[in-house]
């Protein structure tokens, strides 16, 4: 067995891994290693992130010329459609992804990895086995898996992987959930040419968010044909001939769902009732910790875990953070000292890339009452902009802040509508920084930018928030 040695050892090579191997040697003598099974580049490079959103976009340019006068309608081609997913997965070749590893200094080790000891990992792969020590940390970034219940698995359903990686595309879709994926991608799917079913046991989509976003996005898929059932379970389920065909192949024949509002038959399943952390193979129990004890932050102090794989929010932009704080904590505690870190938790923002998007940060006005905050609310249609009113010429959707009374600043907000994604950073600033909404009226927004929806948004807040405290 080989034997090597690194002052940082990386379990799992996403982009959460990635960034904490970078950011843990970056501008020291310290080096690292990242473990990888399968493509460096993770989840969101290949599977995630990356291909839904190379779907969609087009998917969006089509659904925009549709409704503005003055320019000829644009039709989704669907060969062409796939072709694009295929170059931004980069043919699910990472070689690309290699070279930067290589160029940022760090090893890329190709196998299985699992703790064997203190700061210890052995790497198992075709070729052979190495034992990796780490002279510092080892970081668990091994991401998450898709949960299938024991309801669903000798139907070998799809999940995210056979949705973005969609080689034949099914007559009929049934898709089980009502969360991200599931609206996501009953959007590119019925693009593909499936008649798409969502199975949704909740009374509304989105079910984390503010009721209004679920209520936009749930108008703007039936608008687009798509069979959206609330509040209905999934009883039983068969499958015709279930078969291991391949990623984004149809798994077999056809597929009764027995649910409480009746039989569904369709072509193939797509499940997404969530992930878990990708946590059973790493033989924790070597060093003494269970699941619960990573995803509960209970690990000695050479052990961190970021990204997925933690159980903190399932979104690269936050396991990319989370990676950052973690690198830079290494570094310093390699060199005697102390990281700097802010005092405040981030607030972790989302999108949703449907039609019409949503665009979230921080808490809801739920959550905000929940924890006990005197909580303004302030709403307005995202038309009421002109930078937004502009995009389309039927803007759906409304926009919303949430404003603690006491402290004047955002606790939350909502957008909802077309292109949205592009104003939520201004409010993950303004919560950062607790910038109270009396300041932020003096960040003037360019006419005619759907920026000036956030003075619309702060117009619409009692004068005494609007203006200095005793004025």
């Amino acid at each position: 067995m080989e034997n090597l040695e690194y002052d940082v050892v990386v379990l799992g090579g996403g982009p959460a891994g990635e960034n904490a191997a970078q950011y843990a040697v970056e501008g020291t003598e310290l080096t690292a290693a990242i473990v990888e099974r399968e493509l460096l580049g993770g989840e969101c490079s290949y599977w995630a992130c990356m291909p839904s959103k190379a779907l969609l976009r087009p998917i969006s340019v089509a659904d925009a010329t549709g409704d503005l006068d003055g320019v000829s309608t644009a039709q989704v081609e669907p060969g062409g459609l796939l072709a694009r997913r295929d170059y931004w997965v980069s043919h699910y070749d990472d070689s690309g992804q290699v070279s930067w590893a290589e160029g940022a200094g760090l090893a890329v080790l190709r196998g299985a990895g699992r703790l064997v000891g203190e700061r210890t990992v052995r790497v198992t792969s075709s070729s052979g086995e190495q034992l990796v020590r780490a002279r510092h940390a080892v970081v668990i970034a091994t991401g998450s898996q898709a949960r299938v219940p024991q309801l669903y698995a000798d139907a070998l359903p799809w999940d995210s992987r056979d949705a973005t990686g969609v080689v034949e595309v099914p007559g009929r879709l049934a898709i089980v959930g009502g969360g991200v994926v599931a609206c996501e991608a009953a959007v590119w799917m019925a693009a593909l040419g499936s008649e798409v079913t969502l199975l949704v046991r909740g009374d509304r989509l989105l079910g984390r968010s503010e009721p209004f976003a679920g209520e936009a996005v749930l108008a703007g898929l039936r608008e687009r044909g798509i069979t959206v059932r609330l509040d209905t379970s999934v009883e039983d389920v068969h499958r015709d001939s279930p078969a291991a065909t391949g990623t984004g192949r149809i798994h077999g024949g056809k597929v009764t769902l027995h649910t409480s509002d009746g039989d569904v038959e369709v072509d193939e399943l797509l499940l997404s009732v969530g992930r878990t952390p990708r946590l059973d193979d790493l033989a924790l129990d070597a060093v003494g910790l269970t699941a619960d004890d990573v995803t509960g932050g209970r690990m000695p102090e050479w052990l961190h875990a970021v990204g997925d794989a933690s159980g903190g929010a399932p979104l690269t932009h936050w396991g990319k953070h989370q990676a950052r704080v973690v690198g830079a904590r290494i570094a310093a505690a390699a060199s005697g000292r102390a990281a700097w870190e802010p005092e405040r938790e981030a607030p972790v923002p989302q999108v949703v890339f449907t039609d019409p998007e949503v665009a979230s940060v921080g808490m809801t006005e739920a959550e905000a009452r929940e924890a006990g905050h005197d909580v303004v609310v302030s709403r307005v249609p995202t038309s009421s902009a002109a930078g937004t009113g502009l995009l389309r010429d039927h803007v759906a959707g409304e926009a919303q802040l949430v404003v603690d009374r006491g402290s004047r600043t955002l606790l939350g907000a909502t957008f909802v509508g077309p292109e949205v994604a592009e104003l939520l950073h201004a409010a993950t600033v303004a919560i950062v920084g607790g910038v109270p909404v009396h300041v932020l009226r003096h960040a003037v927004a360019a006419y005619p930018t759907a920026s000036e929806l956030y003075l619309r948004l702060l117009e619409e807040l009692p004068r005494e928030l609007r203006v200095p405290p005793g004025s």
